[in-house]
């Protein structure tokens, strides 16, 4: 039966590159897994295992190294366009770049004060701690024309301990689950924005500022939700990021509900006053929806793992 080679890519995943950038006597980390995907004229190489159009993969590698010495990393998503618009325009079979980007953020360690026993501890300004277990993401796709860019975060866990409810939900033959009136609503944030800036025409975002003030809009509303369901606190985490940041049109989050049930302490004569809870990491209920600015389309895949 003939065959036909359908979509295509190929490149190096997940490069590791930290940046120290010394200032004086402060430095500054960038840490960073870079994942480069090219697309083009490649049937050949498919079809016979002809080389002549294939930029070898190693090669992509050492591009993220070179370049991070030559551009520096202001920013995740400007070293993916960086990095995205050398392999389009540098190759001539290559006629789409997919970058792929996870930032790994450090906070600065605080010295002890000047009064500390240990000779210059007040001037120590290069010693870092990994911040939580938020991975910033970043995806930077070109063809040469168009650009696109969908950045986010995963693995930020959040909770309200009370301000919470779930009740008036259809209940049938098979359902157990009691009411609640306060109840502990966690979850742990795995969410993608697109940004409307998409050729050098416009005016590039400021991506740094970008993140910050995503992040602070989306947690303000988590935290200031009186939440009937998580459904309705996702909704707000996406309609203040839009309402608030011009530069981006669509937002998806995937929520997983870290469920914490009351622990019955009833055969030890205990009373649990909403005090006492056994946190379930399964099976858990999974909520995710896209919002979206008025008169835009969806573009962000459904399903967050393609990301």
């Amino acid at each position: 039966m003939p065959t036909i080679l359908g979509q295509n890519q190929y490149g190096k995943a997940e490069n590791r590159v930290v940046k120290i950038t010394r200032d004086g006597a402060t430095h500054h980390i960038k840490d960073l897994n870079v994942s480069v995907a090219l697309s083009g004229d490649m049937d050949e190489v498919h079809y016979s295992g002809s080389n002549a159009s294939v930029l070898p993969t190693d090669t992509t590698k050492n591009t993220v190294y070179a370049f991070a010495k030559e551009y520096g990393i202001e920013s995740a998503e400007q070293f993916g366009i960086h990095l995205a618009r050398h392999f389009v325009t540098s190759q001539e079979p290559i006629q789409q770049a997919r970058i792929r980007i996870e930032e790994y953020a450090w906070e600065r360690i605080e010295a002890a004060d000047a009064n500390s026993q240990f000779i210059g501890s007040d001037e120590v300004k290069h010693s870092f701690v990994r911040k939580g277990q938020e991975t910033r993401v970043t995806q930077i796709t070109y063809d040469g024309e168009k650009w696109e860019v969908i950045s986010g975060l995963k693995d930020l866990v959040v909770m309200n301990s009370t301000n919470s409810e779930f009740w008036g939900y259809v209940k049938d033959k098979y359902t157990t689950l009691k009411e609640a009136y306060d109840r502990i609503l966690a979850t742990q944030v795995s969410g993608r924005w697109r940004f409307n800036w998409t050729d050098d025409e416009q005016r590039m975002p400021n991506w740094e500022k970008s993140y910050e003030q995503t992040r602070k809009h989306m947690l303000q509303a988590f935290a200031e939700t009186y939440s009937l369901s998580l459904q309705q606190t996702l909704y707000q985490m996406g309609s203040r990021i839009i309402n608030n940041r011009s530069e981006i049109d669509e937002v998806r989050f995937s929520l997983p509900n870290k469920h914490h049930f009351l622990v019955d302490l009833e055969p030890f004569g205990l009373k649990n006053d909403n005090e006492e809870y056994f946190a379930a990491d399964r099976p858990y209920g999974l909520i995710e929806a896209t919002i979206l600015r008025d008169g835009c389309e969806p573009k962000i895949p459904v399903d967050l793992t393609n990301l």
